[in-house]
């Protein structure tokens, strides 16, 4: 549903993961979860409440990737070429929820979409030449967005 941007690690790092995957015995993977557990957190992740100003809220950011000089955000427009679909809103209101789910909260505050939203939206907005000319990434433009739309 959304990506997670990771890190490369140290050449020690390195060393280790290559020693532990090429030498000794091989261990075979367990289930932690079977798929009922999976489903059932799904289907309680679907039931955490989301208030309607916070879904307009999600939308509200979207549509700034889109839109940015609606949002007061004018000096964006030529660095996007493309905004986020709608899938973004989806996969930003179900990672809100999940992550309030996993906060042992039954609902979504501002922070979940928040703490969300950058690896839902990085890969989601393509920059413009003129934006990669400038040296300017994707996080930034959206750290941008997530600035100035007003959170409710």
């Amino acid at each position: 549903m959304f990506h997670v941007k990771v890190g490369y690690p140290t050449r020690e790092e390195e060393r280790k993961i290559m020693d532990n995957q090429t030498e000794g015995t091989y261990q075979e993977p367990r289930a932690v979860v079977d798929v009922a557990q999976i489903l059932r957190s799904r289907d309680t992740v679907r039931k955490v409440y989301i208030d309607d100003k916070l879904k307009q809220y999600i939308v509200n950011i979207v549509f700034a990737t889109r839109e940015p000089q609606a949002f007061g955000l004018g000096k964006l427009t030529d660095l996007i070429s493309f905004g986020a679909s709608p899938r973004a809103t989806i996969a930003l209101n179900l990672a809100a929820r999940a992550h309030a789910f996993l906060r042992h909260r039954g609902y979504v505050i501002p922070e979940d979409i928040k703490a969300v939203g950058m690896d839902v939206l990085r890969h989601r907005v393509l920059l413009s030449y003129e934006a990669e000319a400038e040296e300017l990434t994707s996080e930034k433009i959206v750290q941008q967005i997530f600035d100035a739309v007003d959170i409710p």
